[in-house]
């Protein structure tokens, strides 16, 4: 090696920013490793590897065994040897001699290079690691390397590559090598090689970015992106909401004569976009969400065992436009919302409801208040199924029956909703929690309605009370309980726990089972009932506190009260 082998070892390690204790070291592990391939010595003796800075001079040390005769130089010592290094030594001890052998510098500067170069393939993937695991999901500059049929190779900083697959490039977008792109850094993957970098300019991600970029009042606070539906290379959907008084967020978005939207346009290869503002009121959301399409109503109808469900009414000239291309606008409108959208023409809805009318039971309070309009609502159907020309007036009358009829369906499910969880909630109350660690024997019923309620599940006191109170039909239901063993559990929950029915107030249509209690709710309940349990534990502890401080009052006061007496004697 050379002597100037210091200063070229820290100019390599310093111009690849490699940590100099890591490398020697790693060095040094390695000039050991090459010493066992060199003597083929075993893998259970010791050796160690020591470099010179200065000289770059290697220097081995073995582990041996002192003898009185070596038979073999790898492993053995003579004592004689062995006592230049320890004079204290004797036969049979084991010492550390160099053994460094006469050609082992060529061996040694092989072992180097190739350790270094290793080290530095190692750090510059962990720097590649480190800074683009830190940019995840923001928008980084490339060049194209080369166009492959599954992806794009993307040229990066600090020798990086990227690759854009084909599910994440954008829809009839070429790319020619050396082309500069911009994209998305979707996901970084650390791998035994280089680090997997993977690209995007379809993901919607990359369409937010865009818009904090070429707007400063996303980028100030003022305006917030609430949601992004994509469709690359097609349409996007991007509901935005002013966080600030005074500031108009689509107005921002859009920028003077759209010079704001058309530069990210432009980007994304005259990609449709449509920029609305996002509104709490469910209704007016769905209905802006479908823009540009012109919307008469909404109507939305929660059911937590599906997703919610949005219908849409819209005049008849505007239904295709509502749908959009395949279905793309009302796409995008429910990913954007969050709702499923069912879309209908005012004649189609009007159709709907008055069939529902007329068979569905949900709608028999309807039709009788209905009763005088129906006639007319028929009749406007009919000229509309003879290709007969209808008057403006009718188009009105049908859409004010449809929203009559639908709206006040809603409020009904909605107040027949709000009791359902006001009996619940009643139920939950008027049952201790300690019911349910009680086993239903404790009860003493008739061994035969025990075993009835046991095989229907009710292995506890709290389960049949809370089902009894929130439906004591899905009791009577189970084959073999009649009302004699129906008043049985009664008396028998009113002695255990003072089980009453509810009052008549919390009556509901429908039956209510404990499956119908929301988890929410249970949880609720025992961290209420732990904060009672708590509080009382405190005014419990808060009183012996109290008694004790006035027993020690009242015994300080006797003990004072007999010095008194002591002193008045004396």
């Amino acid at each position: 090696m050379k002597s100037e082998f210091a200063l070229a070892f820290k100019q390599v390690i310093n111009a690849k920013g490699l940590p100099e204790e890591i490398i020697l070291e790693a060095l040094e592990d390695a000039m050991a490793s090459a010493y066992r391939r060199s003597v083929r010595a075993s893998s259970a003796q010791r050796v160690v590897a020591k470099m010179d800075m200065e000289t770059g001079q290697v220097t081995i040390y073995a582990e041996k065994e002192v003898v009185e005769e070596v038979q073999d130089d790898r492993t053995e010592v003579t004592l004689k040897e062995a006592k230049k290094v320890n004079k204290d030594t004797e036969l049979g001890d084991l010492e550390m001699i160099e053994s460094t052998p006469d050609d082992f510098g060529r061996v040694a500067a092989q072992t180097a290079r190739q350790v270094i170069q290793q080290r530095i393939r190692e750090a510059e993937r962990g720097a590649q690691y480190e800074h683009y695991s830190h940019k995840v999901g923001e928008i980084i500059t490339g060049i194209v390397q080369s166009v492959q049929a599954n992806e794009i190779i993307i040229g990066l900083n600090i020798n990086a590559e990227g690759k854009m697959p084909r599910n994440q490039q954008i829809d009839k977008e070429y790319y020619r090598v050396h082309d500069r792109i911009r994209a998305l850094l979707l996901e970084v993957k650390e791998t035994s090689r280089e680090p997997q970098i993977i690209l995007s300019r379809a993901h919607a991600d990359f369409l937010r970015r865009m818009l904090e970029n070429e707007v400063p009042e996303i980028y100030q606070g003022f305006v917030e992106i609430r949601s992004v539906a994509r469709e690359a290379g097609h349409r996007s959907k991007v509901a935005v909401a002013a966080l600030k008084p005074g500031v108009d967020p689509v107005g921002a978005c859009v920028g003077m004569r759209g010079v704001r939207i058309q530069t990210i346009v432009r980007e994304l290869n005259d990609e449709k976009i449509d920029v609305i503002e996002w509104d709490p009121d469910a209704e007016k959301y769905i209905a802006k969400a479908l823009s540009p399409a012109r919307v008469l109503s909404v109507f939305l109808e929660r059911d937590k065992d599906t997703m919610p469900t949005a219908t849409v009414v819209v005049p008849e000239d505007q239904l295709s436009l509502a749908i959009g291309r395949r279905g793309q606008n009302a796409r995008l409108a429910a990913k954007l919302t969050g709702w499923r959208i069912d879309i209908k023409s005012l004649f189609e809805a009007a159709a709907d409801t008055l069939y529902s009318l007329q068979n569905d039971p949900q709608y028999a309070y309807f039709a009788d208040l209905e009763a005088d309009n129906i006639p007319l609502i028929e009749a406007i159907m009919s000229k509309k199924a003879e290709g007969r020309p209808i008057q403006p007036e009718a188009y009105r009358e049908l859409q004010d029956f449809t929203i009559r009829i639908e709206r006040g369906l809603q409020q009904r499910q909605e107040a027949l909703l709000q009791k359902r969880e006001a009996r619940i909630k009643a139920a939950m109350e008027a049952v201790p929690l300690d019911a349910y660690d009680l086993p239903l024997m404790t009860l003493a019923l008739p061994p035969r309605a025990q075993k009835l309620l046991e095989e229907a599940e009710y292995r506890n006191v709290g389960n049949l009370a809370i089902q009894m109170l929130l439906d004591k039909n899905v009791i009577e239901e189970i084959n073999g309980i009649g009302d004699s063993y129906i008043e049985a559990i009664e008396e028998a929950l009113e002695v255990m726990i003072g089980y009453k029915p509810l009052a008549s107030d919390f009556d509901v249509e429908g039956t209510l089972t404990r499956a119908d209690i929301p988890y929410e709710l249970w949880k609720r309940r025992e961290t209420e009932d732990d904060v009672e349990a708590e509080g009382e534990e405190t005014e419990v502890d808060a009183e012996n506190e109290i008694e004790a401080e006035t027993e020690s009052e009242a015994e300080t006061e006797i003990e004072a009260e007999d010095e008194v007496d002591t002193q008045e004697e004396d």
